[in-house]
């Protein structure tokens, strides 16, 4: 079984972002990128399916600048066989990831698209959904376990009134929540052998893909502190103050 897995590069979350002047957008120079935390489950959990014997190629596939390379390494040195970086410099949302990832899909034979369920930094959570319809291809999102059974995958996933099982035929598409598994570290000499792994380069021109984008970001702006609050010295005051002053009452 072959497999596909998404990544992402997104900023460290244990940064602190800083916003252009003009607010068009974030800081990017100097700053530390990281693979985006639900596409390292999936590749983790792809390594592991194919530790198990279920697994016979993970392929990884990413879209961004040519430094995207330095995350797809650090995937190959995790486990993964081959990589394939789909260059572009302009900014790409979810429907532009998801026509990009489905051209890739039909050009390999594939049996699982295994990705993250969102990006830490759009949080759009919408990729996984929009390449399944696009490729018509059964889907189960927010996956905190991945088993695979015959020609089906079985995926368990918490709603709110528990956890919810789904048997789907193959292929499909999963998307990994947090409580899948726990990514390992890339050992060094991993990480020198990854870098003689098979490393494909294409664009969105040679895979037939328009650049279009249907989200553009307008404007960022820093979040206005919280005023401080007040104390009251009767109850009384207090349903005065929610319904004068806050106006919830």
């Amino acid at each position: 079984m072959k497999i596909l897995v998404p990544i992402k590069r997104v900023p460290d979350w244990q940064i602190k972002l800083k916003l252009l002047p003009d607010g068009s957008g974030v800081q990017t120079d100097g700053i530390k990128w990281i693979i985006n935390t639900f596409d390292e489950i999936a590749v983790e959990e792809a390594i592991r399916l194919k530790e198990r014997g279920i697994a016979s190629e993970i392929v990884l596939v990413s879209i961004g600048p040519a430094d995207v390379r330095q995350r797809l390494e650090y995937a190959l040195a995790m486990g993964a066989d081959s990589a394939i970086l789909v260059k572009h410099d302009g900014p790409v949302d979810s429907d532009l990831a998801s026509r990009a990832l489905a051209a890739v899909f039909k050009r390999g034979d594939y049996a699982l698209v295994l990705m993250g369920k969102q990006a830490i930094d759009s949080d759009s959570g919408q990729t996984a959904q929009l390449l399944a319809a696009r490729l018509n291809l059964p889907q189960a999102c927010f996956a905190s376990k991945v088993a695979i059974d015959g020609g089906a995958a079985v995926v368990t996933r918490e709603v709110d009134g528990g956890l919810e099982t789904l048997k789907i035929p193959l292929p499909c598409v999963v998307s990994t929540d947090l409580r899948l598994n726990e990514p390992r570290y890339a050992a060094l000499p991993n990480l020198m052998k990854a870098k003689k792994k098979p490393f494909e380069e294409t664009s969105l021109e040679a895979l037939g893909v328009a650049q279009e984008v249907k989200v553009r970001v307008k404007a960022l702006s820093i979040p206005l502190g919280r005023k401080a609050g007040k104390k009251v010295a009767s109850v009384a005051e207090l349903v005065s103050a929610l319904q004068n002053e806050a106006k919830v009452l």
